[in-house]
């Protein structure tokens, strides 16, 4: 099973930048061995269980809860069974449907 996520997740009472704050969550997803993208808009997180996937959300929140008092968070889930390296792989697709469509 492979589960994708893309969320964000940030204090909305601490400016407008944000970076420190964000680096703490991004660094316990580096920590936490999941495959991951970040991307300047959120971070894309694979793993093999929807449990895995909620377990990585809940640290960030908790990463984040003793110094903010307001948290805002967006998630996006792609669920499937019977895959894994989606992350990579759903790229690499489209990236070789544009290979055949230039040639």
């Amino acid at each position: 099973m492979s589960v994708l996520m893309e969320f964000a997740m940030f204090p909305t009472d601490k400016g407008e930048s944000v970076s420190p704050y964000v680096s703490k969550v991004i660094k316990m997803i580096d920590e936490s061995g999941h495959n991951y993208k970040l991307t300047p808009m959120g971070t894309i997180v694979e793993a093999e269980s929807m449990e895995e996937i909620l377990a990585v959300v809940s640290k960030a929140y908790k990463l984040l809860e003793p110094d903010c008092k307001r948290v805002y968070s967006t998630i996006k889930l792609d669920i499937r069974q019977g895959a894994s390296n989606c992350l990579e792989g759903k790229v690499k697709a489209v990236q070789d449907q544009i290979g055949k469509v230039r040639t």
